[in-house]
């Protein structure tokens, strides 16, 4: 038993690595790594790649490894592994050719997964979602297009500063409607302030100056309510929340 026992160690001990891939130059890891990438086995790419950075830290191969492995991990939809990836980059080559793009990953990887693993398999809109996350895309993609106004990711990254704006918008706004159907004024009111201070321009912004307006006249603030009620006619003047403000009957 204690000679099959020896055998069995002796055999799995053998399988651990392959000796010939031990002496690889780094130009060997690389292009296997990037074979594995191009063909889509992520899982294979990030495995090469980490085992060119563990052997090879140093030079060309490594730096270019530690770029495209957050893209890798960005497609093995592993968020995390590829915000410390890109976050290590940024540190270590502020001033690489390729930074943009780096940020522009970042941004990605937080646009895609501007909720969590079990949010997304639950049926609620976007608006309704967490949107710690987008508000990282968005300060991402702002800063790529302010850093960078040259960046062929521009037009890209701004399509999406948009679409967050709008989101974000909406997730304050359906906030803001929660909490003024429960009578809590003063929050609802914060949430419509946020939306015309942070998100002017989004579709939306009428409808918070609805609700701003709604919590003056409910307080008794008649000059804010008249003021607001005001700047809703003059720059939406077709607005229902109109007619739903000076219907407004405050007991």
């Amino acid at each position: 038993m204690k000679q099959i026992t020896l055998i069995l160690t002796f055999l799995l001990s053998g399988c651990g690595s392959d000796p010939k891939i031990e002496t690889w130059p780094p130009e060997r890891f690389y292009a296997e790594a990037k074979e594995h990438l191009e063909a889509g086995d992520y899982t294979s790419a990030i495995e090469s790649y980490e085992k060119l950075e563990a052997r090879y830290p140093l030079g060309k191969y490594a730096q270019q490894a530690q770029l495209d492995i957050i893209y890798a991990y960005y497609k093995h939809e592993e968020p995390e592994s590829a915000i410390i990836a890109a976050d290590r980059f940024i540190k270590l080559y502020p001033r690489h050719r390729k930074i943009d793009y780096v940020y522009y990953l970042k941004g990605l990887v937080y646009f895609q997964y501007n909720w969590g693993s079990l949010d997304r398999f639950l049926p609620l809109e976007q608006s309704q979602r967490d949107p710690s996350a987008a508000r990282q895309a968005l300060q991402i993609f702002s800063e790529l297009v302010r850093r960078f106004p040259k960046s062929k990711y521009n037009q890209d990254a701004k399509q999406r500063i948009v679409y967050l704006r709008n989101m974000l918008a909406n997730h304050e706004l359906h906030v803001a409607r929660f909490y003024m159907k429960r009578g809590a004024y003063i929050a609802a009111a914060n949430r419509a302030k946020t939306i015309v201070k942070s998100y002017q321009g989004t579709h939306v912004v009428p409808d918070a100056l609805v609700i701003l307006a709604k919590f003056y006249k409910i307080n008794g603030l008649n000059d804010l309510a008249a003021a607001t009620l005001k700047v809703l006619k003059l720059n939406y003047p077709n607005h229902e929340g109109i007619a739903v403000v000076e219907n407004l009957v405050v007991k």
